[in-house]
């Protein structure tokens, strides 16, 4: 798109309310919203001091008010964007948003792309990639952990980490290539052990960041559970249960579900995303075939199974097939059905137990201590910071590990210093990706599209 457009878009959520807001960035947003604006006091926009709220009618051009409204101005550089910003706060209803918009943009301004105004504060440099993407993590944060992730990243706990580690990085650059540039001065290079260890400890940071990837993830999509067992114990019933809303039709029938649900759960301020599977079983249904297709699927993908078993019925063929299939993963046994006489016999298996019934409620908060200690054994939390990352930080952390390990190799074996260099300087641009200060236009379309209207 181009940059130098003034663009405007509404930046409150869609649907009704008590107040909706559009904003408008560019070198002509204030000349523009002051050609839909009429102040009360006769103030014309353009004479406004930066930073000031203003109270008037949003009118069209033919003078026709659509809402009254107040209108902050905003002045570069000390904005979100670093260009003049304008915001036009007017009733939350589709129609007086929607209508200022169709103004503005008969008067000069453009649509906002998706996380426009957001690329514009990176492009300007206010901000750096990972606070931009901490931007969207703030807005679809579901925990307070999430939140303060997010929020930590915006502030530059990761830019921090990760600029310290470029600095540490072009250090060594630079007394490497000294010696390879000016070798008349005598310059004295770093070579074999000097040089390894200086590596080496960098390398381990790196990977010390890497590792945090985990917990990052986490933070970002909760922490997979997946609901298993046979058809008809009561699956569907307990993600209703645990949701305390009727999310999953239950029915007597066999088979009724068939295709995973998700959703979101905050268990203690750990996220849980769960997942309700298809029964599993021997079936000649194409469609039902394919939904235990997906439920072992989700078996194998998923940080924690809870195995629901009718603990008023003995143990069948199909429990000991599910059963054998989560040998090898975190599982909670949830014996289900308590309500009713006791059928199930002793399982003797290394997994928590939990008894409840889905009917009463009774054991539903032992079942939810059970998931939050058991998601928290597994959310080992590196150094300060450093557990803010996503898929994009931990793929450039990988290739600039890979270039590091190459260096440190081949500054152990005393390589010419050409080699090392070539290495050290993929690195320096991998770490680089990271923050923004290398980058291409495909990277910023995939973090921006992903970005709301208005944002």
């Amino acid at each position: 798109m181009f940059e130098t457009d003034t663009i405007c878009a509404v930046s409150t959520a869609p649907g009704q309310g008590g107040i909706g807001i559009i904003r408008v960035s560019g070198g002509d947003a204030i000349e523009i919203s002051s050609q839909v604006f009429r102040s009360r006091t006769g103030l014309v926009l353009a004479d406004a001091m930066t930073h000031t709220i203003h109270y008037g009618h949003v009118v069209d051009a033919a003078g026709e008010i659509i809402d009254e409204a107040l209108v902050s101005i905003m002045r570069a550089p000390k904005t979100y964007t670093r260009e003049d910003v304008v915001e036009i706060n007017c009733h939350g209803g589709m129609m007086p948003l929607w209508r200022t918009v169709a103004v503005l943009v008969a008067s000069g301004a453009r649509h906002a792309e998706p996380g426009e105004f957001t690329k514009r504060a990176f492009l300007n440099g206010r901000i750096d990639l990972t606070q931009a993407e901490a931007v969207m993590d703030i807005i679809s944060a579901k925990t307070e952990l999430a939140h303060r992730s997010a929020n930590e990243q915006l502030l530059g706990g990761l830019s921090k980490e990760v600029t310290t580690l470029r600095d540490r990085l072009i250090g060594i650059i630079a007394s490497v290539e000294a010696g390879i540039d000016f070798p008349e001065e005598d310059i004295e290079t770093q070579s074999g052990g000097p040089l390894a260890r200086e590596i080496a400890a960098l390398t381990e940071d790196v990977a010390l960041l890497q590792s945090s990837f985990a917990a990052g993830r986490i933070l970002r999509e909760g922490f997979a559970t997946a609901i298993v067992g046979k058809p008809n114990v009561g699956k569907s019933s307990l993600l209703n249960a645990l949701l305390k809303q009727d999310r999953a039709i239950v029915t007597d029938i066999p088979g009724t579900t068939r295709d995973i649900i998700e959703e979101f759960l905050n268990i203690d301020g750990v996220p849980i995303r769960i997942v309700d599977t298809a029964g599993i079983r021997h079936s000649h249904d194409v469609v039902e075939q394919e939904g235990v297709r997906r439920s072992h699927a989700a078996i194998e993908s998923a940080d924690i199974v809870l195995v629901v078993l009718d603990s008023s019925q003995p143990l069948s063929d199909e429990d000991h097939q599910v059963l054998k299939g989560v040998t090898e993963k975190k599982a909670v046994l949830v014996l289900n059905k308590a309500d009713k006489p006791r059928q199930l016999e002793q399982i003797a298996l290394p997994h928590h137990q939990v008894s409840l019934s889905c009917k009463t409620g009774e054991g539903l908060l032992a079942l939810k201590s059970a998931i939050a200690d058991m998601a928290k054994q597994g959310m080992v939390m590196p150094k300060e910071h450093a557990w803010a990352v996503n898929q994009r930080h931990v793929f450039a952390l990988n290739q600039a590990k890979a270039s590091l390990d190459k260096a440190l190799e081949s500054a152990t074996a005393a390589q010419s210093p050409e080699f090392i260099a070539v290495d050290l300087r993929g690195a320096l641009d991998s770490l680089g990706l990271i923050i923004g200060a290398t980058y291409t236009d495909d990277i910023l379309e995939r973090i921006f599209n992903e970005f709301c209207i208005g944002k």
